[in-house]
């Protein structure tokens, strides 16, 4: 007569015990989704992430003519010079880790340079080491016809790393330089007077490019003490350009360890429902322990 409640009791409590570990896991699963979702709605969010800021900084309003001479641009900046066509003009900007650089340039002609015939323009690159950096798309280098009021280049640099080998082309964080300059045209329209605009904005990338391992400083020129030995050592190098305004990554932060919490959470979670299912469900009520 005791057997049959034995062991409807015993169901219900083992029952029991398997809806709990379901509602653990659902809420497990949960707490993972929200995690995610607010980690991408937090980045989608910060306006850091936008390279096209809404509103933008009065720059300079005039560019250097070599590399030690290159106005310091930040980023968001727009900065406009008036030049001479067969002129460089030498613009310099900071870029940090899991940045993607835009460089956009915009040549004006003024109505009064006549000109004999087609011109083309052209944009590049440099890190801090000078080393000229590849675009990943974008109009680098374009012709103007003759009659043209305005061309419009652009480059989209590959996402500056936190570190790689010596040997490696990588963009590095530090200062990258931008020179605008006319690549071909007639002889006699040499002199010929243009405007010129540049802007360099970034866009986040987050932790899909992260690697072990930082730089010990950024390249920027000047941003190292001078070397022992040196007449003027006990004063530091003034650095060409300013860093960002939040200043440089230390290297060690990256979203990856949000999901990588994440899941050792969720992998968690898994595990202890795994054993449950997998452990039975023990000896059953109406059955007397062994001795």
């Amino acid at each position: 007569m005791r057997t049959t409640p034995r062991r409807t009791h015993g169901a219900g409590r083992a029952l029991s015990r398997a809806h709990g570990m379901r509602r653990a896991l659902t809420g497990a699963l949960l707490a993972g989704v929200t995690l995610f979702t607010a980690t991408g709605q937090a980045v989608a969010d910060d306006p850091s992430a936008s390279a096209s800021p809404a509103g933008e900084e009065a720059g300079p309003t005039e560019a250097g003519t070599t590399f030690r001479t290159a106005t310091a641009l930040k980023q968001g900046q727009r900065g406009t010079a008036q030049a001479s066509t067969g002129d460089y003009l030498y613009w310099v900007f900071p870029a940090d880790a899991g940045q993607r650089p835009t460089v956009e340039a915009t040549v004006k002609f003024p109505e009064s340079a006549a000109r004999s015939g087609a011109s083309t323009w052209q944009i590049d690159v440099y890190d801090g080491l000078r080393r000229r950096q590849a675009c990943q798309y974008g109009h680098q280098t374009r012709k103007a016809a003759a009659d043209a009021a305005t061309v419009e280049l652009s480059c989209v640099l590959r996402t500056v790393r936190s570190w790689s080998e010596p040997w490696a082309n990588d963009p590095l964080p530090g200062s990258y330089y931008v020179r605008l300059t006319v690549a071909g045209l007639p002889a006699e329209d040499l002199g010929l007077p243009f405007g010129a605009e540049v802007r360099a904005a970034s866009k986040e990338q987050n932790g899909a490019h992260d690697v072990d391992g930082s730089l010990s400083e950024p390249l920027v020129p000047g941003v190292s003490i001078a070397a022992p030995g040196d007449a003027n050592a006990s004063a530091p190098r003034t650095p060409t350009t300013a860093g960002p305004e939040d200043g440089w990554a230390s290297g060690w932060w990256t979203d990856r360890w949000l999901w990588t919490v994440g899941g050792g959470v969720l992998a968690a979670f898994a595990a202890v429902f795994g054993y449950s299912l997998t452990r039975g469900r023990g000896r059953p009520a109406h059955v007397p322990p062994v001795v």
